[in-house]
């Protein structure tokens, strides 16, 4: 299920559910081009990185909200996705980006909230997003809102490891 050529949403007809669309696009996120993706993994460092620095919480804080961010994010762009998928008539939007959000969440949660961490989760989890090595592409064939969701939240596994292995050793 790979991302689909990009359509405006104004291209597309009837009824939209809001709070999906809202959630599903992360308010706006997934309508930038180029590349929709990078902008909501890029919407979820900078929540990420705000919220660290505005409450100055402590690593062990950070990673507990962020774990409970990106489960709920997750819940709940399951749905978003779902409907949002059916909505437009297509498998996987490209403007569809909670699940970037959620992936971006799981590849923070445990790293610095230094902007150099921040940097290298993203790259990673970009490249895992785009290129989705075994297994995470075997997700993406999940029925439609997980699908969508779940080869994110593997791919932010994945960019989690490769980025505490690296933090480990620099």
């Amino acid at each position: 299920m790979a991302h689909q050529p990009s359509v405006s949403i104004s291209e597309l007809r009837g009824p939209k559910t809001k709070w999906a669309w809202a959630l599903g696009t992360f308010f706006g996120a997934g309508l930038l081009k180029p590349g929709p993706g990078t902008y909501g993994s890029i919407a979820a460092v900078l929540l990420w990185y705000g919220a660290a620095h505005a409450f100055q919480a402590t690593f062990s804080a950070l990673a507990i909200g962020t774990v409970i961010a990106a489960v709920a994010v997750t819940l709940i762009g399951i749905p978003a996705s779902t409907i949002v998928a059916r909505e437009a008539g297509r498998e996987d939007p490209g403007f569809v980006v909670v699940d970037e959000v959620a992936g971006q969440l799981i590849a923070l949660i445990a790293v610095r909230p230094n902007w150099q961490h921040a940097v290298l989760s993203l790259v990673l989890f970009r490249l895992f997003d785009i290129f989705k090595p075994w297994p995470i592409r075997k997700f993406e064939a999940l029925p439609e809102g997980t699908g969508i969701m779940l080869d994110d939240v593997v791919a932010g596994v994945f960019a989690l490891i490769i980025a505490l292995i690296v933090g480990r050793f620099f």
